[in-house]
């Protein structure tokens, strides 16, 4: 079979990420999410994680076993080195990213392509509300640091999810299946 592709979803918290990826997956066949490592408890809620402690982490990125790492809000994220074997497979691999990751990304996967997904500040700012987890005044703050894209990151897909999450689904599924126009 052939080589699939690699997808690296990136966008505010809150605008949605993790709800898209869920929905395209269970729409298309073919479509595989890479289930993210992170240094939090398993039990923190939201996204589909596994959650292990610093020298566990450390382990398992000194044994070769991720394919990407990151730091981000004072914790460790990973993505697992099997999403090699899906893309070998001819899978599409969906990933959760963080915009100032993808320059490594990139660097080790030229062929990545990454899918924008973008809300407005009021639509964000709801969204963090409603999952209960900040304060208002670090949900201001976490909208205030918007990290650029890096200059070396192309094949840019813009995801806008304002709208209803059908219509943000329908976009994502027309840029894996290269409808929609790169915009950078």
């Amino acid at each position: 079979m052939s080589g699939g592709f690699l997808y690296a979803v990136v966008g505010a918290s809150g605008s949605g990420k993790d709800t898209l990826m869920r929905k395209v997956a269970a729409r298309r066949s073919g479509v595989v999410l890479a289930r993210r490592v992170i240094t939090r408890p398993g039990t923190a809620g939201g996204e589909d994680f596994e959650g292990v402690g610093e020298a566990e982490f450390a382990r398992r990125e000194g044994r070769g076993e991720f394919a990407l790492t990151w730091p981000a809000h004072g914790l460790r994220y990973a993505i697992p080195i099997s999403i090699e074997d899906e893309m070998a497979a001819g899978r599409t691999v969906l990933f959760n990213g963080s915009r100032a990751a993808l320059g490594e990304a990139v660097d080790r996967y030229p062929d990545l392509r990454v899918l924008l997904v973008t809300a407005s500040a009021q639509t964000l700012s709801h969204r963090l509300a409603d999952r209960g987890r900040e304060t208002p005044g670090a949900i201001e703050a976490r909208l205030a640091r918007a990290a650029p894209l890096p200059e070396q990151v192309r094949d840019v897909i813009e995801i806008p999810n304002d709208g209803t999450v059908q219509e943000a689904v329908e976009r994502m599924l027309a840029a894996i299946s290269h409808e929609e126009k790169i915009v950078r």
